[in-house]
């Protein structure tokens, strides 16, 4: 008996064996961390592969879109130090200060999102998850010359430890609110008045937020 194959011009289905399955779920494991859009993802694939799905791509395409994620900062369980801002110390070193500013009263609103929209702009990348140490630097920079304009200085000895940087930061961030509140007008006595040394990194935040909510009230010209 004679068998006819039809060729409609399909590409052949591919066969999936267990690491094609692994990197396909990778694939669709970095997506969701990553909170890509849909079409987002479908540009992604697009643009490496030429494929609009992953189930199209042969195996070194995949490899290289998971190699892409991993440059934006998606990181495999088990792997080793993620590359990019998102979720990193750079990232959260940047929305403590976000916040800080925001006590400072030299931002309108400290949310996430506010900061996301600000690096977005800053280092033009359409998230800054995306963005990589590099840019996450550009971005610590510019937040810092906000500050600087603000009157929260810093310069810090580069070899001074850790703690003692966080808590230095944390004393100067109260004493550039207690002159934002002074120029203001507004006299602040009590226990806010005291000399700070000594004071806890707690007691310094607990500072920081008592006078942050006294700088909101003061007029928005001022």
């Amino acid at each position: 008996m004679i068998k006819l194959v039809v060729d409609n011009g399909a590409a052949p289905a591919r066969p999936l064996d267990d690491q094609r399955r692994a990197r396909l779920a990778q694939i669709h494991i970095a997506r969701k961390k990553l909170g890509m859009e849909e079409e987002d993802y479908r540009a992604l694939l697009e643009r490496l592969t030429g494929h609009r799905s992953a189930k199209a791509c042969d195996d070194r395409q995949l490899v290289a879109l998971i190699a892409e994620f991993e440059r934006m900062g998606w990181r495999p369980t088990g792997s080793g130090k993620r590359r990019s801002v998102g979720g990193s110390q750079t990232v959260r070193k940047a929305r403590a200060m976000w916040i800080s500013l925001y006590q400072l009263g030299a931002i309108a609103d400290g949310s996430d999102a506010a900061l996301d929209a600000f690096g977005r702009r800053q280092l033009r990348v359409d998230r800054l998850v995306w963005a990589d140490e590099r840019q996450g630097f550009r971005l610590i920079e510019a937040l810092k010359a906000i500050a600087t304009r603000y009157g929260w200085d810093q310069r810090v000895p580069s070899r001074m430890e850790t703690d003692e940087r966080v808590r230095l930061l944390k004393d100067r961030l109260v004493g550039a609110q207690l002159a934002r509140l002074a120029e203001a007008g507004i006299a602040v006595t009590g226990p806010l008045a005291d000399d700070r040394e000594g004071w806890s990194n707690k007691r310094l935040e607990s500072a920081a937020d008592e006078l942050a909510a006294r700088i909101r009230e003061l007029p928005k010209d001022t």
